[in-house]
């Protein structure tokens, strides 16, 4: 991974064979961020896994391990309650016959490049909580 920064954009380059979320999470310890709008994402990426959530708060989730066209990623990063980073991303995918795929991110391997953008919400204090009965994990503002 290589990075940039200039104040509070933050603009990362991962590499093959970098998972994105644990990379973001990674890189938020490392430079002590708390919270951070993720705004943009491209690439190619490979091992996708992508799903929703439907009305019992139960995930559904799809995978493909075929390399795809990132075409646009966002989210936002959060502290749980035990300090540990929490990135909620959803994205939307190309298939090689054009397929698009989309919905949240629950994993995704680079296969060529990913270049992503957060900006850091220097001043916000936001938590994420787990919901009782849901595998939702809540925002919630301090």
């Amino acid at each position: 991974m290589e990075w940039t920064r200039s104040n509070d954009d933050l603009f990362l380059v991962l590499e093959p064979g970098e998972e994105i979320h644990a990379s973001i999470r990674a890189l938020a310890e490392k430079l002590d961020i708390k919270a951070a709008a993720i705004t943009s994402g491209i690439g190619r990426t490979r091992m996708n896994v992508h799903g929703f959530m439907d009305h019992k708060h139960i995930y559904h989730r799809w995978t493909q391990e075929e390399p795809c066209e990132l075409v646009s990623l966002q989210g936002n990063l959060a502290l749980m309650e035990d300090g540990s980073p929490f990135t909620h991303i959803h994205a939307t995918f190309t298939d090689n016959d054009n397929v698009v795929h989309a919905g949240h991110m629950f994993e995704a391997t680079v296969e060529v490049v990913a270049e992503i953008h957060l900006r850091i919400l220097s001043k916000a204090i936001m938590t994420r909580c787990p919901m009782a009965d849901s595998e939702f994990v809540a925002l919630k503002f301090d």
